[in-house]
Parts: structure tokens; sequence; C-alpha cells
């Protein structure tokens, strides 16, 4: 029984030994972690996804009510039209989607190693001028996308006054009896002044748009987009906080690198010429 007793210490003792170390190690590794990069991150991909996936269904929607009420067809050949720049529009969110998807992830990478160049300092990891310059890279590449970002915010609040305005126009049919409203697209630039694209509140086709689901879904899809768009600068903003504080992390911690490297080589001297002396009185005295 006593010998079964000091066999369950043992395991016992083992088994927290074991459960320390690993509990160590996780703390270890969560504390490595970048927590407002990975938080900026989450917001970038959110604003970008929301911007891409809503601002695509929101332009399809475009055409279809285009086609569909407004009785407008492609231009043939290779003219330049309002259908054509939707599908360009279309393209450019592909990019915007996969070219911000990467940098989140280099970004993210760019905070972890921050984040371990800082924590090391005192290790084996050395920070380099190399990692120095692409800290400042990203801090540049980061202020010119927030600028984008302000840019595709402002564009994106357009079809959103636009849709504003038809909603308006549709609201205020249905309280005002007898009203003869007319949305003429080109007070908005859509069509050339020779082109005549206006529809009527008396109109069949402005109120089959104004009952139908269609328009008030493409509405709200485009508020949804400029919302995605704002988070997107929001996580840029929040980016470049973040950069910027681990750029002075950096530049200190490798002040601090040169203080301790140049007082190592001073008390190794100080024991290089305190070894020298010792030996010179040895060899007088013997």
């Amino acid at each position: 029984l006593e010998k079964n007793t000091d066999q369950y210490q043992n395991v016992l003792k083992y088994s927290l030994l074991s459960y320390s170390g690993c509990f160590e190690c996780c703390i270890k590794c969560l504390g490595g972690i970048p927590y407002a990069s990975l938080i900026a991150t989450i917001l970038l991909y959110a604003g970008v996804a929301l911007f891409c996936g809503c601002g695509h269904e929101a332009l399809s929607g475009t055409v279809n009510i285009l086609q569909t009420y407004f009785e407008m067809a492609r231009a043939a050949g290779d003219v330049i039209d309002v259908f054509t720049m939707i599908d360009i529009f279309k393209y450019v969110i592909y990019g915007i989607a996969a070219a911000f998807f990467v940098y989140g992830i280099l970004l993210m990478v760019e905070g972890f190693f921050t984040t371990g160049a800082i924590k090391d300092l005192y290790g084996d990891f050395k920070i380099t001028t190399c990692g120095r310059c692409v800290s400042a890279w990203f801090i540049m590449l980061t202020y010119i996308f927030m600028l984008a970002w302000l840019g595709v915010t402002a564009f994106t609040s357009l079809p959103v006054f636009m849709y504003f305005n038809l909603w308006t126009i549709c609201q205020n049919t249905t309280l005002v009896e007898g009203a003869n409203l007319c949305l003429d697209l080109r007070q908005f630039g859509i069509v050339t002044i020779g082109e005549e694209k206006k529809i009527c509140t008396m109109s069949e086709n402005f109120l089959r748009m104004c009952e139908s689901t269609e328009l008030n879904m493409t509405f709200h899809l485009f508020i949804v987009a400029l919302a995605g768009a704002g988070a997107a600068v929001i996580a840029m903003v929040h980016y470049l906080m973040v950069l910027s504080a681990n750029w002075a992390y950096v530049k200190d911690a490798c002040r601090m690198q040169k203080y301790e490297d140049i007082k190592s080589k001073e008390e190794q001297e100080l024991h290089d010429i305190h070894s020298t002396r010792s030996k010179e009185r040895l060899n007088a005295y013997t």
C-alpha cells in the first residue's frame, strides 16, 4: 500500500509539473500575439468584405433597375457607357478584395515579428536595419491606403445619395396624391445630355419600381457598402497607430541594444586590462 501511494504521488507530481510547463508555454505564446494588429486585421477584413460583397450586389441591382425600369440597353461596340463603367467597378472590387486580403496578412506578420523583436530584445533575436526599413515602408504604404479608402468612401456616398433621392420620391408619391415628380438620369451624369432617360411618378414603370423590393434592397446594399468602406478607413487608422507605436518601440529597442553592446565591450576591455595587469604583477614578482 505504501509503495502504491509513493507511485501515485510521483505520478501526481510529474502531472503537475507537466501541466505547469504547458500553462507557462501557453501564457508565453499568448503574450507574443499582437492583439492590436489582430483587431485591426479583423476590422479590415470585415470592412473590405462588406464593401466588396455588398458593392458588387448593389451594382448588379443597379444594372437590373436601369434595364428594367429606365429601359436602357448596352451600347454596341467599344463605346464606354454606364454599363461598361459598372463592369469596370466590379473588376476593381475583385482587385481590392484580393489586394487587401494579402496586405492584411503582411501587416499581421509584421506585427508578430515586431512583437517578437520587442519581447526578445535580450535574447538571440537581433533587430536589423532592414526590419526598421520594412516598418517605415509599411507606415508610408498604410497612410497612402488610408487616403485611398477615404476617396472610396466619398465615392461610395454618391450612389447612396442618388438612391436616397429616388427612395424619397417614391415615399412622396404615396403621401402626396396627384404629385407629378420626375427623375432624370442626366442630372447625375449617368447618360449624356442628348439622351433623355426620364421616369415620372405617373408612369407605370415608376410605380412598379417603387413597389418592387429590388430598389429597397439595392439602396440598403449601397448603405452597407458605405459602412464597410468607413470600417476599412478606421482599420487603416488603427494600423497607423499600431505601426507608429511599433516603430517607436523598435527604435528605442535598437538604442538599448547598442547601449548593451557598448557596455559589454567596455566590460570586456576592463576585464582584459585587469587580467593583463595581474599577469604583469605576477611576472614582476616572479
